[in-house]
């Protein structure tokens, strides 16, 4: 990997739309994990965004010099739309990636109209308030194989920038049904069971083509289909170990809205 040693690559559950900046309860573990994040991470010079909230036909970049706010939930409080995150954002950066992406043989586009999601904003505003680091996305490829994700991920590895941290941001467990209307004994049970995988797969101390074989068939974990009924909020992690390369360490475990999740580093 060409970057320098203070890179650093987090995946971690970015919570429920914009509970965590709305006071709800269920997210307090999440909250006080994100505001300490910082203290874990040199500090970066730019922010890489993969977020579960995007997804295109080829991977794209935001290319907005000064991204709008895109509030892309619906049914909260009149406060969640007044919520802003006013980071520039890095349209140089995005070039670079989209042309790192090219080079790889991934097809890659640059979108400079499409604005901050709240994969992007809910996290930032917790971790880095002052909204003094520029901050751009990438999408998810349209298909969701895990395979092109991981490659992906892969690519980036030749990606020339220092100082930077790249996000996976998603949700490790995701059966938005479960949250709301499931026997929290079964969710824990079936839950508990897909998320030991998870860091099993991720902080194992095994050769990194058994992991991604592992992650490429990752519906083939216990209760996979349960936990992930669909799987953009896992695939975010699929690029970040594809980028790393290696073994992750596991820095959150802990519960949201009452489910437990996870948050990895490398």
């Amino acid at each position: 990997m060409t970057q320098t040693d203070q890179t650093r690559i987090v995946y971690f559950s970015h919570g429920g739309g914009p509970l965590p900046l709305l006071g709800d309860p269920g997210h307090q573990a999440m909250i006080d994990f994100m505001t300490r994040l910082p203290d874990l991470l040199p500090r970066p010079q730019a922010i890489l965004v993969i977020s579960a909230h995007w997804e295109e036909a080829q991977p794209t970049l935001l290319g907005a010099a000064n991204p709008p706010m895109f509030y892309d939930y619906y049914g909260f409080p009149d406060a969640a739309y007044q919520i802003d995150y006013p980071a520039s954002g890095h349209p140089k950066l995005a070039a670079q990636i989209s042309k790192t992406l090219e080079g790889a043989g991934i097809p890659a586009h640059v979108d400079d109209q499409r604005g901050f999601d709240h994969g992007l904003f809910i996290p930032l505003n917790l971790m880095y308030p002052q909204a003094d680091i520029p901050a751009l996305q990438l999408s998810l490829q349209s298909g969701l194989a895990p395979d092109a994700h991981i490659a992906i991920g892969e690519a980036l590895r030749d990606l020339q920038a220092d100082k930077l941290l790249v996000i996976g941001s998603g949700f490790s467990f995701h059966n938005m049904s479960a949250f709301f209307h499931h026997d929290p004994d079964i969710i824990a049970s079936r839950n508990n069971a897909f998320q030991d995988w998870l860091i099993d797969v991720v902080t194992a101390d095994i050769d990194q083509q058994e992991r991604k074989a592992l992650l490429v068939n990752w519906k083939q974990a216990p209760h996979a289909r349960y936990c992930h009924p669909r799987e953009e909020h896992l695939l975010p992690l699929h690029v970040c170990l594809g980028m790393a390369g290696r073994a992750g360490e596991l820095i959150f475990d802990d519960q949201i809205m009452g489910v437990r999740c996870m948050a990895f580093m490398w």
